[in-house]
């Protein structure tokens, strides 16, 4: 009996330990597996790829009903988290098309970050995509300037403009640019698409995102 105890508190105290060594959005990783056995995915999707303002946006679907659409934005994700779960979020999929939308949080985690590092943090996911993808459009969402993280724009910008050049000069690339579309009369950030967090948007905010989007998706 006292053997069958310490066991049985071994394997708990090994189980809480185990659950603690595991590596940042590990659940959310493990969802999406569970949510591909329950419904296999279906070809040719355009895949949705990056952080929470995919994440949030639930009811995609619905903006583009003609489209079929997987969404895989887990919340809180930065580049290098794509980087690192690249294999569990690419290779289970056989998408037309690849739209990322990621880098706010990789600046909010490390404010020290220069642009160059986190625009190379993107470099190395766009080449783990054409290692499996090589010739499908992939596209990439600019940062958009949340009210919450001005004193991040700077580093906002400047990794824009480097990703912007970036998927200029490669084929079946897009930029998108979402900050210019939601500006308001006086040049700056419409703070009412925000959510009170002023970091997440609110449906005004996605269908201006829907208007900017229409036209590159396949």
């Amino acid at each position: 009996m006292k053997k069958s105890l310490s066991l049985f508190i071994f394997l708990c105290l090994f189980g809480v330990a185990s659950a603690q060594n595991r590596p940042a959005f590990w659940q959310e990783i493990q969802d999406f597996k569970t949510e591909n056995e329950a419904n296999p995915p279906q070809k040719n999707p355009i895949l949705l790829v990056g952080s929470s303002s995919f994440t949030m946006w639930k009811d995609v679907a619905a903006y583009f009903p003609d489209k079929t659409i997987i969404n895989r934005g887990f919340g809180g994700s930065s580049l290098y988290d794509l980087n690192f779960y690249s294999e569990e979020i690419l290779k289970p999929y056989a998408p037309k098309q690849i739209i990322i939308y990621c880098g706010e949080n990789d600046f909010a985690a490390d404010a020290t970050l220069r642009p160059d590092q986190v625009f190379n943090r993107f470099k190395h996911f766009y080449a783990k995509i054409r290692k499996q993808h090589p010739k499908i459009p992939v596209d990439y969402i600019s940062i958009k300037l949340s009210p919450s993280r001005e004193n991040l724009w700077p580093q906002f910008i400047a990794t824009n403009a480097l990703i912007k050049k970036f998927m200029e000069r490669k084929p079946n690339a897009e930029y998108i640019d979402i900050t210019k579309a939601m500006n308001g009369a006086d040049g700056k950030t419409r703070r009412d698409l925000f959510l009170e967090d002023m970091l997440h948007m609110k449906p005004e905010g996605y269908e201006i995102w829907k208007k900017v989007m229409n036209p590159y998706l396949k």
